[in-house]
Parts: structure tokens; sequence; C-alpha cells
């Protein structure tokens, strides 16, 4: 029995497992769930997934201020047959202020629906709810939903922890769709088989405070934290690859903390990113800096948020292609363009690809998806499933 209609969502409530995809995604985008999410959210998807026969496995991991995280693994087996797996994230980006209406009460106007995360990415996760309705029922293999809490932040407690989960059930995929919003100008022109890696720095140099008219008596590491900067900038990394732009190196800080203009300070600090493509690794990188900085007395610690990965064109990103085509009639182009993604740590496991809504708007104001899209999307993760276990 339905406890509320499409027209009045809640987050604590779910309607009639054969909701529309409309329906579903509005009761989602209902709940406020800034990164990291818990609570509501959870209890609404996990509320559409059980009607369906899925096994629901909801934990909490973390402390402050990377946590607590919420997490959700789900899965379905009809006899042997081939695992494939869907993975995404509940959590959001704060809304901010300015919103034409409140981004946690979701609304049609004219054919799109608005509310934060209408497209990265509470919108794909109820396309792929609403396409499981559509699959037959005899189907073999297994169907399974891998959705975190944190992959809008620091992505400590979520996709890895889901993955821990998974080894100890004894789940492995054998293809991973992420529907991440890749789409560009229209559904389906974009799909990811690759991410470039991530890796941030920090580069201090010390010195020794002393007073401006006195230079002899102190060391102001300025101008040798300059210099160090100068010949990371010079760096050429690659000059990219068939499948990947060039890796950059962009200085993205610099910090002394001196508020007296009469006094040479004691320390300067930088901080570079850089995005990498698969011709290096984030450990490499490290060295690569902390060999420049020391020529200078600089000292470096980096943080490696994700390594780069590349799914090889072939029967995933065809089949894929192909669904997409089929409702469509979009011709798609494979790209590994874009910043991270938690297919960074699924690439891991099998073949994975990203493909999801128009990214248009995704972080931003008044975030929207075309309500077609969405029926759209649900028909072509519908094939993509259904062509992968009938291959059993």
């Amino acid at each position: 029995m339905s406890m509320t209609s499409p027209n009045d969502p809640s987050p604590n409530g779910y309607s009639d497992p054969k909701d529309d995809v409309v329906a579903l995604a509005r009761h989602l985008l209902a709940c406020p769930s800034v990164t990291p999410a818990t609570g509501d959210v959870f209890a609404v998807l996990e509320a559409m997934l059980t009607p369906l026969g899925f096994t629901v496995d909801r934990f909490v991991t973390g402390e402050a201020p990377d946590g607590p995280v919420e997490n959700l693994l789900a899965w379905r087996t009809m006899g042997a047959g081939p695992h494939f797996a869907f993975a995404g994230h509940l959590d959001v980006v704060p809304p901010g202020p300015g919103w034409a209406s409140d981004p946690f009460a979701p609304e049609i106007r004219g054919d799109l629906l608005y509310g934060r995360g209408a497209v990265d990415m509470k919108g794909s996760i109820a396309a792929f709810v609403a396409a499981l309705g559509e699959l037959p029922g005899d189907l073999p293999g297994t169907i399974s939903l891998i959705i975190t809490g944190d992959e809008e932040g620091p992505a400590v407690y979520g996709t890895l922890a889901l993955m821990e989960r998974m080894a100890a059930r004894g789940l492995r995929p054998d293809l991973c769709l992420v529907g991440e919003p890749t789409s560009s100008q229209r559904l389906g022109d974009v799909v990811k088989i690759g991410r470039r890696g991530s890796v941030n720095m920090w580069i201090s140099v010390a010195g020794a405070q002393g007073h401006v008219a006195y230079p002899h008596l102190a060391d102001n590491p300025i101008p040798r934290l300059v210099r160090i900067l100068s010949l990371v900038e010079a760096e050429v990394l690659d000059k990219g690859t068939d499948w990947f732009q060039p890796s950059n190196i962009e200085i993205t800080d610099l910090e002394v903390g001196n508020a007296a203009h009469n006094v040479i300070p004691g320390k300067a600090t930088a901080r570079i990113s850089i995005r990498f493509n698969d011709r290096h690794s984030g450990a490499s990188l490290i060295e690569r800096i902390r060999a420049i900085a020391a020529q200078e007395g600089g000292v470096v610690e980096a943080r490696i948020s994700g390594e780069p990965f590349l799914t090889q064109p072939g029967a995933l990103s065809d089949l894929v292609s192909a669904a997409i085509r089929d409702v469509t009639g979009v011709e798609t182009e494979l790209s590994t363009t874009g910043g991270t993604s938690d297919a960074r740590f699924l690439s891991r496991l099998c073949p994975v690809v990203e493909f999801g809504l128009n990214n248009a708007t995704m972080h931003k104001l008044d975030e929207a998806v075309a309500v077609q899209d969405l029926h759209d999307l649900t028909r072509i993760y519908a094939l993509v499933v259904e062509r992968t276990l009938a291959r059993a």
C-alpha cells in the first residue's frame, strides 16, 4: 500500500514498488543527504529494493571529521550466471543559497525535475531501481548495488568499506557500471572508460625568523620555496596517451602567514595538485617532487586521492554503447576526461565504465534533470543488465 504519493514525497516513507522512475527519484531527492550522508535516504532506497527480492546490508562506519558514513550493499541472486554491479552515491554537495525552490523539495517545472542530486546522482540510482522492475523474471545471475554516502567527500569510509564488505560476503562482480553523470550535450553522448589519478602535495621550507633590517641573522625560506615551485612548474610529466590527456601540475596555494611587514618569516608552504594519467603512479610522482624539493631543503607531505584506471574499449563499453544507440539513437564517445570518481576503486575488482545523466547542472544552483532522460536512462540500464545476464 502506498504510504506517500509521487506529489508528496516523504523521506520517512516510500510508495509503491511499481512507481515509475520520476516518483522514485522524487522520494530520494526529498531526503537531505549532504555528504557524508546517513539515515533517511538509505531507508528509502532499502524500501525500494526489498520488494524486488534484494538482500540489503546497511552499515555505518568511520568517525569525524570524515565520518560517520552510511553505506548500502544490496544483492539478488537467481541461479548461476554473471554478476552485474551498479555503483553510485546518495550523498550530495551542499546546495548553497539562491535556489528558485527548496533544493530538497523536488519540483517539476516544465520538462525538468529540480532538486539537489537530480543528476549527481540520485536520478541515476532511481533509474537503475526502475530498470530492475523491467527485467524478465527468469534471468540467471547476480545483480548488486554498491551505494555509498561518501563520494562527494573524502571517500575514506565509502566505497572502500563497501568493497571490504563484499569480499567478506564472497561477492565479486564480473562487470560494473557507475551511474555518474557523464553525458555532456545529450543523454548517452559520453561514456567514461577511465579517469586520471589525483595527488595533492604540501611543500614546506623552514627558515629562521628575524628582523628585515638584520637579514644576516635570519634565513628567509620564501626564495627557496619560489625556486622549488619554479622547478616544479617547469616539469613536463608526459605528452598524453592514446586515451588520456597530458598529466598536469597545478600550484593551488601559497602560505607564509606573516602579518608583520618587518619580519622575515620562519616557514613558507605551498600546495600543488597533480592529475596524472596511467604513465605514472601517485607514489612515483611524490618521489619525483620530493627530489626537486630536497634541492632547496624542502619537505613534502602528500595524499593520493586515487590512481588512474582504464577499461580498454571492448565488451563492456560496446554493450553500454549499443544500449544507448538502441534507445536514443546517439553515437557514444568513449572518454577519460573529468575528475575522479569511485570507479577508481571498483576498477580493482572488474571492468568498470561510468554512464549516467547530463552533467550540465551538477553541483550548480537549481540542479535539474530532464524527465524524458530519466525514462530513457531506465530503459538503457534495463537493456544493459538484461543483455549481460542473458549471456549465461
